[in-house]
């Protein structure tokens, strides 16, 4: 499977971990199987693709929602034509409604989703953590924080051609 493939699919897996009751409470579902009964905390996950900047003109997604950026990815060679490593930036875009002065709760959210995410690996890249976290407050009616996360990728191919 391709890193970005792998990645995206770990992610999103590991994202609809995350459960809200209802006393506004997070939590991590102890398994995939409840994750499918009990309300999620995140509605929507999805590739980016400049979602909050034409929200007025798309079709409605369910907040908080998650999108998840590839930064470009510079391999570089370890074995030409074999093996290339590489580090790999993915920004989630966690979308939340603006609450006015009360909008700290989206805050929670990101540790939780640092919290799932923290550590995760696979056959196509290892140590996934957080990198940098910034808030962007310029749209009217929601929240944009952004969480980059940071691994190291990787890439074999099969040198028998």
């Amino acid at each position: 499977m391709e890193l970005r493939e792998e990645l995206y699919r770990k992610i999103k897996a590991q994202l609809e971990l995350i459960g809200i009751n209802g006393a506004d409470e997070l939590f991590i579902f102890d398994n995939k199987t409840d994750a499918e009964v009990i309300n999620r905390a995140i509605e929507h996950v999805d590739l980016w693709n400049h979602n909050v900047e034409f929200i007025e003109q798309e079709t409605a997604w369910e907040r908080p929602a998650v999108f998840i950026e590839f930064q470009p990815i510079k391999w570089n060679v370890i074995v030409t034509g074999v093996e290339y490593r590489a580090d790999i930036y993915v920004n989630l875009h966690v979308v939340t409604d603006w609450k006015g002065g009360d909008g700290i709760g989206e805050f929670r959210l990101l540790e939780k989703i640092h919290e799932v995410l923290a550590g995760l690996s696979g056959n196509t890249f290892m140590d996934f953590d957080i990198d940098t976290s910034s808030t962007n407050h310029n749209h009217e009616e929601i929240v944009e924080n952004i969480e980059t996360f940071h691994c190291i990728g990787f890439r074999h191919l099969n040198p028998a051609r």
